[in-house]
């Protein structure tokens, strides 16, 4: 394959005003972590909510919890982002369809639409994740803390989930990596994130390679740097032998009802 690179294309003019295709990259880098940062806070105290409500002692409560994760999970994030952007606006009341159609910027609508729609979906995956850690931990704990008259909203805030985050750091550290990696769909709805820029570039330059290459890095930079970053704030507040002790209980947990099937 014969062909010469460019980098120095980046800091050319792209011929709107003055600004260079570099420019263009750290704009759409901003837009990226807006939504991936707004979408995240969302999804980690919608799915933390959820998690508790899938494990409390009501059939109701829980199953709310149930069909929400299962609506939210096995339907794509590609038909949740249209359905939020194109048909959730017709189903408000009139003032606020106008409100969201006519006074706000088109920008502005998009990154709302997006956000709500990542922030949900990614609740449904937080969810799981904590409904796990919780019923990872032994059955003791909860017993403790019922003796020691702690009500179950205290059982819940003071006992069970600060041990159960710290059992999930790693798989909520998965979930958002894929909160970045998932905030690209927004091209497809007109917001100018990472990927849309990385498009325009191509498209205005005709340096395809140039500009999904520096997308790449600069995707594998960012995520790799959460990483690293999740696995210093899980060293910080791992409890030694919490988790082996809690897989432990898990693993006999799962031979007991093996041996009763």
């Amino acid at each position: 394959m014969n062909y010469n690179w460019d980098w120095g294309v980046f800091f050319k003019s792209t011929g709107v005003g003055s600004e260079t295709y570099l420019d263009w990259f750290i704009s759409g880098l901003g837009w990226t972590i807006a939504i991936a940062v707004v979408a995240w806070i969302i999804a980690l105290l919608l799915g933390s909510i959820l998690g508790v409500m899938r494990t409390v002692p009501n059939r109701l409560v829980s199953g709310i919890a149930t069909v929400y994760v299962e609506i939210f999970r096995n339907v794509p994030l590609l038909v949740q982002l249209f359905i939020w952007y194109f048909l959730v606006p017709d189903l408000l009341p009139e003032n606020l369809q106008e409100w969201y159609k006519q006074d706000l910027n088109p920008t502005t609508s998009a990154y709302l639409s997006v956000v709500v729609c990542l922030g949900l979906f990614t609740a449904a995956r937080v969810c799981e994740q904590v409904r796990t850690g919780i019923q990872a931990l032994p059955r003791g704990q909860e017993s403790a803390a019922r003796a020691m008259g702690f009500s179950l909203p205290q059982i819940y805030w003071n006992v069970l989930l600060p041990q159960a985050y710290r059992i999930i750091i790693p798989p909520l550290t998965s979930e958002f990596l894929n909160v970045f990696k998932n905030s690209s769909v927004a091209s497809l709805i007109g917001l100018m994130e990472l990927l849309a820029q990385t498009k325009q570039t191509a498209e205005f330059s005709a340096n395809l390679f140039e500009a999904f290459t520096l997308a790449t890095l600069i995707y594998f930079t960012l995520n790799m740097s959460l990483m690293l970053l999740m696995r210093l704030v899980e060293k910080k507040v791992s409890v030694p032998g919490l988790i082996s002790v809690c897989l432990l209980y898990t693993s006999d947990a799962a031979d007991e009802e093996d041996s009763v099937d």
